[in-house]
C-alpha cells in the first residue's frame, strides 16, 4: 500500500503526456496535461453504468489527446488503510493497461475531491482528477 500521497512511477520518468483518471462507479472525473503545459486541465467527466461504457469514453478521450500514459487515483482510508473502491480503482487500472498498452500510474487521491470543491470546480470528479494529476506530475519533476 502506498503512503500518502505516494505514486507508484520510476523515477525520471520520460513521458510527456497523460491522461488522468479519478474513478468512480457511476462517474469517472478526467484531466489532461503534458509537461510543456505544466498543468492539468479539466476534460468533460464520464459518466457511465458499466465499465464497458467507461473504457470505450476512455478510449475516446486517448484517440483525441493521445496521452503517453495513464495516471489512476487510488482512494484509502485517511489512515492509509484499503476499502471497496480502492480494490475497483486498482481493478479499473489493470483493465486500462490490459486494453490499451499504456503505462498506468497510481496516485493516492485522499481528499482530491474535497479539495476539487474548496477551490470552486464547477464539475467535483474532473477537478479531482485535475489534482491527482498536478500531483504525480510534481511527483516527476
Amino acid at each position: 500500500m502506498p503512503e500518502a500521497g505516494a505514486v507508484t512511477v520510476p523515477v525520471g520518468a520520460s513521458f510527456d503526456s497523460f491522461l488522468a483518471l479519478d474513478f468512480g462507479s457511476k462517474r469517472t472525473g478526467v484531466a489532461y496535461a503534458s509537461r510543456l503545459l505544466g498543468q492539468a486541465r479539466p476534460l468533460a467527466t464520464i459518466r457511465a453504468q458499466s465499465n464497458e461504457d467507461r473504457l470505450v469514453q476512455v478510449q475516446a478521450r486517448i484517440v483525441e489527446w493521445q496521452p503517453q500514459a495513464l495516471v489512476v487515483g487510488v482512494p484509502f482510508h485517511p489512515d492509509g488503510a484499503q476499502h471497496d473502491n480502492t480494490l475497483l480503482a486498482r481493478k479499473f487500472g489493470r483493465s486500462l493497461r490490459n486494453r490499451f498498452k499504456l503505462p498506468v500510474f497510481e496516485v493516492d487521491e485522499r481528499y482530491t475531491t474535497t479539495e476539487a470543491l474548496s477551490n470552486g470546480a464547477k464539475d467535483a470528479d474532473a477537478g479531482a482528477a485535475c489534482i491527482i494529476l498536478d500531483q504525480f506530475l510534481r511527483s516527476i519533476a
